[in-house]
């Protein structure tokens, strides 16, 4: 079962997952779907624009520092801060670690400057695949996955809960006439239960991890 792998952590594989996890039928659901494209909208900067189903921008990065950098922020369309997403320092033997934490407006909502969530990346380096356990909430702390999606591009992932259900899901953009995009260009699912922007700010997290912005 796939709550069990979950839990073994020094056991953890991502392909164990994603022939388990519980297919999410989007149209039914009533999920939203937006388009993640990893760049940024500001010349000489990098990033990402998040676009939702009716091509409004809603999210948005801009790291004005440089590619891969150890701190950035998700923002609205007006430049509210809504996340600031940081690598911490101390260096883990299982892989990356990353804290984010909740804005209003660019203030951090907890004084005590303690993360929202928090993304570890485990991998097993014999056969490169990667895998990211989250965690959220200041005390009792949800858990969730991002796993990659075999067969779908390398751009591929979903998020599942501990119980293997699918909360988003993120491919490769094809165009009308069904000419893929690339790999910067995604179509996010996103059931409606969840906090959107925690969504995207693990996406946001999960393209640092990959190197993609």
């Amino acid at each position: 079962m796939i709550s069990k792998n979950l839990h073994c952590l020094d056991k953890i594989h991502p392909d164990d997952h994603i022939s388990t996890v519980s297919p999410i039928n989007f149209t039914t659901s009533e999920g939203e779907t937006f388009t993640v494209w990893m760049e940024s909208l500001l010349y000489h900067t990098y990033g990402c624009t998040v676009f939702n189903s009716k091509g409004e921008i809603v999210y948005r990065v801009d790291n004005y520092n440089k590619k891969c950098s150890h701190e950035v922020h998700l923002m609205d369309l007006r430049g509210n801060t809504l996340f600031t997403i940081r690598r911490r320092k101390k260096f883990h033997a299982f892989g990356s670690c990353w804290d984010g934490y909740r804005c209003s407006g660019s203030t951090i909502i907890n004084k005590l400057e303690k993360p929202w969530f928090k993304v570890k990346r485990y991998c097993r380096m014999l056969m490169g695949d990667v895998a990211c356990r989250i965690t959220v909430g200041y005390d009792k702390y949800d858990k969730y996955w991002i796993v990659r999606i075999l067969g779908a591009g390398k751009a591929a992932f979903r998020i599942v809960d501990v119980d293997g259900g699918v909360v988003a899901e993120a491919k490769p953009k094809h165009s009308g006439s069904g000419v893929v995009l690339g790999d910067d260009v995604l179509t996010l699912e996103v059931v409606p239960y969840i906090d959107h922007s925690l969504i995207l700010a693990l996406v946001i997290v999960y393209g640092l991890i990959r190197g993609r912005l």
